[in-house]
């Protein structure tokens, strides 16, 4: 069976560091692929680094770093993309965590986000969404910019309403290492309650886990949660998400 790592931080240096290893363990619960994302511009270069190690790169401005977003960093992810023809976009979407986020803050993370997807449908390329508390202005944006590639709802969190929300503009739902957490309800309800042909698997490793360095390996136990869930074979489960997998990466190809 093979699984694939929808969301994985290896250029962080939590994992970076023992790459391997980390690598190697992943490889023996079958987890064979993964797509890392970027942060910063700061990330791009240790990113593209990890290409040859069955690796789908993203390259993107999180809305933590909105602010380094100017028409200088912009044009470099653009000449980027033009270099690294297989690239994602991502890790771009919106941030509401802080209730207390001053306007000119929360506009400036639009604003950057609107760019980023002008580029991905300039590229034809698919993005990987950052989504917290922010599902209504993602999906509005989406549809007032007209993109169609699709992409990853990364770290998915929201209602069964939302997921579909998504999933009719062409994006997989990534279930992740939420579903660790027996509390999670929302998570659990959207793992056994979306058609299985929207769902992907990730663990946004190495966070997510208390006081423990989340991997890529960990995959295989929420698929097993997973599958648990919906009460089908692990193998179902797999072929499935894969499928899924390679249906959004067939707009890198």
């Amino acid at each position: 069976m093979k699984f694939t790592d929808t969301h994985t931080h290896l250029a962080d240096t939590q994992l970076y560091d023992q790459l391997q290893p980390v690598l190697q363990q992943a490889g023996n619960v079958g987890v064979w692929r993964f797509i890392v994302p970027s942060a910063s511009v700061n990330d791009w270069n240790r990113v593209a680094q990890l290409r040859a190690h069955s690796v789908h790169c993203a390259f993107g401005i999180h809305p933590w770093f909105a602010k380094e977003a100017d028409q200088v960093s912009l044009g470099k992810l653009d000449k980027l993309l033009q270099f690294h023809p297989h690239a994602l976009i991502g890790e771009i979407g919106l941030d509401y965590a802080n209730k207390k986020q001053a306007p000119e803050s929360l506009n400036q993370q639009k604003n950057v986000f609107k760019q980023q997807l002008k580029l991905a449908m300039y590229h034809s390329r698919p993005v990987i969404l950052h989504n917290v508390h922010s599902g209504n202005d993602l999906i509005r944006m989406i549809k007032e910019t007209g993109f169609s590639q699709g992409g990853f709802a990364h770290a998915f969190s929201g209602s069964l309403e939302e997921a579909n929300e998504f999933i009719k503009l062409g994006f997989k739902i990534g279930i992740g290492s939420l579903l660790l957490n027996p509390m999670a309800k929302k998570v659990r309800k959207a793992a056994s309650g979306l058609p299985l042909e929207s769902i992907v698997l990730e663990t946004d490793s190495p966070f997510m886990l208390r006081n423990k360095t989340n991997v890529p390996a960990n995959v295989r136990r929420i698929a097993e949660i997973v599958a648990e869930l919906r009460n089908i074979p692990l193998q179902t489960l797999s072929e499935q998400t894969e499928k899924n997998v390679d249906a959004i990466l067939s707009f890198c190809r």
